[in-house]
């Protein structure tokens, strides 16, 4: 007689895949390079060409300037995409060009929490940053705020926005923990 598994089995190893998918995706997430937002400080260097090198900002558009290299779109690139870029540039008047190009500084990253929070404001933070770090860093909410109807409020790519709902109660007890998103650039955590 051929072997059968039980049910038990057979709903713990498909139950094992699952995880092991979700984590996988996770993990594929976090190791997911930054990429360069407006606001941000980029140190671009070449190497034996002083007048080219410095650091650069980030315009409000996604792009920023570079002597004979020119304007350079910076949105949703990473920085080795940027440094690969700069480098073809600079091949038609440098011959082997060698360019590095590092973040100074993360300003552009910025999220904001307003409403019934201790300390209400813009905040910028690590790449990232989900909602209840988000309340954290605001200092948490005050007795008034109405933990049910949390708002995160985001602009997307073709200008509309969208409202995501939060409900702290559920993620504090750990329950209905998607809803614990990772803030992108420019999200709004309204506490009312």
């Amino acid at each position: 007689m051929p072997y059968r598994p039980s049910h038990a089995l057979c709903a713990g190893l498909a139950a094992l895949a699952i995880c092991g998918l979700a984590s996988a995706q996770e993990s594929t997430f976090r190791d997911a390079p930054y990429t360069v937002k407006p606001g941000d400080t980029l140190s671009v260097s070449v190497w034996k060409e002083p007048d080219l090198s410095g650091p650069v900002l980030v315009r409000p558009d996604g792009t920023f300037s570079i002597p004979l290299v020119g304007q350079v779109d910076g949105r949703d690139k990473t920085v080795m995409q940027l440094q690969q870029l700069v480098t073809e540039r600079l091949r038609k008047y440098i011959a082997d060009p060698v360019v590095t190009v590092s973040v100074q500084a993360i300003a552009g990253n910025k999220v904001y929490v307003i409403g019934q929070v201790a300390k209400p404001g813009e905040f910028v933070v690590n790449p990232r940053v989900d909602v209840m770090q988000a309340l954290s860093m605001a200092g948490g909410m005050t007795p008034f705020a109405k933990l049910g109807d949390i708002m995160i409020l985001r602009r997307l790519a073709d200008g509309r926005q969208e409202a995501i709902p939060f409900h702290y109660t559920d993620v504090e007890h750990g329950k209905d923990l998607q809803q614990n998103i990772t803030l992108e650039a420019g999200d709004v955590v309204v506490v009312p």
